[in-house]
């Protein structure tokens, strides 16, 4: 029987709880020997990642007991902390290396060995962030394994220099720095880890320096490997001014394959390392095969034995993919899912990866490319509640100011036994997603659920600068952050209310890191928003851009506001710290004390500036959290602290919470 309520005081299954207990996914997956091998998030047992395997039985057990916890902290964002293989002659079986959270050491570990544990390779180094590895690969003939060293110099967040290494297996670093081989000159800030090409001749990598981000400009590099594993003088293969390359592979053949955004868009080609003759385009598309290269090891494509390319692909992610590189022709695997992670590997006619749905969050999916069926082998899915539960998508496009396109995701309120009278209309709450280069992905998020299971609407909205729809659309954000994303998200909002879909007083935005920066500055700058919740923000440009981030971002804003140099005015004039006496809504302010990338110095100085000024607001900061909250009892008081400050602002009936007290 379907009861008459009104929106927001709708009784629903899914608590904070639960919508905590399933946050995350699985990423970082791989093969060692014949089994897959992934990581996945332990919100209950402090955050931490666990390192998975899936045995030949099909049972899952965790590699490693806690406190170990397999993320690596290279750039901050980190990036594929382990590698894997299988000596299939030796006595111990697998052999796994990775990077620990803790100490950021990377480790050696034999699973299958009786009485094995963990044993480091790398030493410890007390200046600075200490030494930092990711994207690592086991070089079981050399001895080594090959990847990315991050080096801090001195004790700032830019005091820092990245090399490609290579770590003995034997332990011979663990106490000695020296016995570590750089492979690389340095002359890239920052890098990829180092391909090696079948014949063990050449060696590729990606690299890119200030003050370009990866989705600006990189080169895709290339060097003669010597029999003692010593590198020859780097030659640029691909690259260069304008042009993104965010992945490189060697195929079966000696030829090396990248993914480039040349045409505007990131596609496939192929190039001899020698460099003779001109790059070859597998496949031209005004689609994406690649994506913002945030973290090390992404992977959007592996190449399989036979010379076909696994590839994810779409207008976002939404696409796996067998691609021929002889005809260009793409087969797309069947199966329910619309939205594929970055983490593609292949092991003989086997692919590996995470995908996810509107009806089902992320799990890892394996395809037999014999035989064109794919599976879920690990982190299945499994409903916690009735589906029925579960939101209901829509995919839309709205029009934004200069009749520009505006991509979003309409979650409209929904539960199976509950409807508003015909005269309510739902309030909506407009999500802004981080990065700003990044997108937000069409898959089960329980944490929409639990509003939307409420009659709480919600729209994700892929402003102009998000990533899945060309770089001309990217280009849109170029030195407008805090312009074109706060007026696409509240041209959305406004389509909204102007059709009757939302109630425009009752009208909310949220948002963590830069999407913390929209909200924000949506709040100071339009009278959208009756209300907002900020997380782990960027407030303040002139403090964030001279010290106050880490290394990665640090000359991101030369990009996305302009170069400092020439356009100071517009840092401060932009920013919310500085127009906080513009916010006279109510909002909720979620900080992690230990966050390097948004800094509570941000958060702290924007809160200064209401004192005295009676607006409701309320600030949260949480001991022993950084960017992006991993504990499950911080998320479950973040997400009811948030349904609270609605129920207040909206005049909603919200039970089993506690009230946010609002100061003013």
């Amino acid at each position: 029987m379907v009861q008459t309520t009104p929106y927001g005081s709708w009784p629903s299954p899914i608590d904070a709880r639960l919508a905590a207990a399933h946050d995350g996914s699985p990423s970082f997956a791989g093969f060692v020997g014949d089994e897959t091998w992934w990581t996945e998030p332990r919100p209950d047992e402090g955050g931490r990642r666990a390192l998975v395997r899936r045995r030949a039985d099909g049972t899952e057990e965790s590699v490693l007991p806690p406190p170990w916890n397999v993320r690596s902290r290279v750039m901050e964002y980190g990036g594929l902390p382990w590698a894997g293989a299988h000596d299939g002659e030796g006595p111990h079986g697998a052999l796994v290396v990775f990077s620990d959270f803790a100490d950021q050491r990377l480790y050696a570990h034999t699973p299958d060995a009786p009485g094995a544990v963990p044993r480091p390779l790398t030493p410890l180094s007390p200046v600075g962030g200490g030494l930092r590895w990711v994207d690592p690969r086991i070089h079981l003939d050399r001895g080594e394994v090959w990847c990315v060293l991050e080096e801090f110099t001195g004790a700032g967040p830019t005091d820092v220099r990245r090399v490609l290494a290579a770590v003995p297996l034997d332990g011979a670093a663990a106490g000695d720095r020296s016995a570590v081989r750089e492979l690389s000159d340095g002359a890239h800030r920052f890098v990829t880890g180092p391909r090696l090409s079948p014949d063990g001749g050449h060696a590729a990598w990606i690299g890119w320096n200030h003050p370009h981000m990866p989705w600006d400009e990189t080169e895709l590099k290339v060097a003669e490997v010597a029999a003692d594993g010593t590198f020859g003088p780097a030659r640029t293969l691909a690259g260069g001014v304008g042009e993104s390359i965010v992945q490189t592979e060697w195929a079966a053949d000696g030829r090396l394959l990248f993914a480039s955004d040349r045409t505007g868009w990131w596609n496939l080609y192929r190039a001899r390392p020698d460099g003779t003759g001109a790059a070859e385009a597998l496949c031209t598309r005004e689609e994406e095969f690649g994506g913002a290269l945030w973290q090390a090891g992404r992977r959007w494509f592996a190449p399989l034995a036979g010379g076909l390319i696994a590839v994810v692909h779409g207008k976002g992610a939404t696409a796996l993919g067998i691609l021929d590189p002889e005809t260009g022709e793409v087969v797309d695997a069947a199966g329910p899912w619309t939205e594929w992670a970055p983490t593609l590997a292949t092991h003989g006619t086997r692919v590996v990866g995470v995908a996810a749905s509107p009806r089902s969050a992320y799990e890892v999916v394996e395809l037999d490319t014999r035989t064109g069926r794919a599976r879920v082998i690990g982190a299945a899915h499994d409903d916690p509640v009735d589906p029925a539960y579960y939101p209901e998508p829509q995919i839309r496009t709205f029009s934004g100011p200069c009749g520009r396109e505006i991509h979003a995701h309409i979650y409209p309120p929904h539960h199976p036994g509950r409807l508003a009278a015909d005269d309510e209309l739902p309030p909506y709450v407009v999500w802004a997603h981080g990065g700003p280069t990044d997108r937000a992905p069409l898959v089960l998020d329980l944490e929409i659920a639990y509003f939307t299971s409420r009659g709480i609407g919600v729209a994700e909205v892929n402003y102009g600068g998000s990533t899945g729809y060309g770089r001309a659309y990217r280009d849109r954000l170029r030195e407008q952050w805090g312009v074109v994303d706060v007026e696409d998200c509240a041209a959305v909002a406004l389509a909204l209310a102007d059709e009757g879909t939302a109630d425009r007083g009752r009208l909310a935005i949220r948002g963590g890191s830069a999407g913390g920066w929209t909200t924000a500055a949506s709040l100071a700058t339009t009278d959208v928003y009756a209300c907002g919740t900020v997380i782990y923000p960027v407030l303040d440009l002139t403090a964030w851009s001279t010290g106050e981030t880490h290394d990665l971002e640090s000359q991101y804003l030369e990009s996305l506001v302009g170069p400092r140099a020439c356009t100071a005015a517009r840092y401060a004039e932009r920013s919310p710290t500085q127009q906080a006496d513009r916010v006279t809504v109510p909002f909720l302010l979620l900080q992690g004390l230990d966050d390097v990338i948004c800094p509570p110095a941000q958060a702290e100085r924007f809160l200064a500036r209401f004192t005295g000024r009676r607006v409701p607001h309320a600030y949260i900061a949480f001991e022993g959290e950084g960017h992006g909250f991993r504990r499950a009892d911080t998320m479950i008081r973040a997400l009811e602290s948030e349904l609270s400050l609605y129920a207040q602002v909206f005049g909603l009936h919200a039970t089993g919470i506690p009230t946010l007290e609002l100061a003013k």
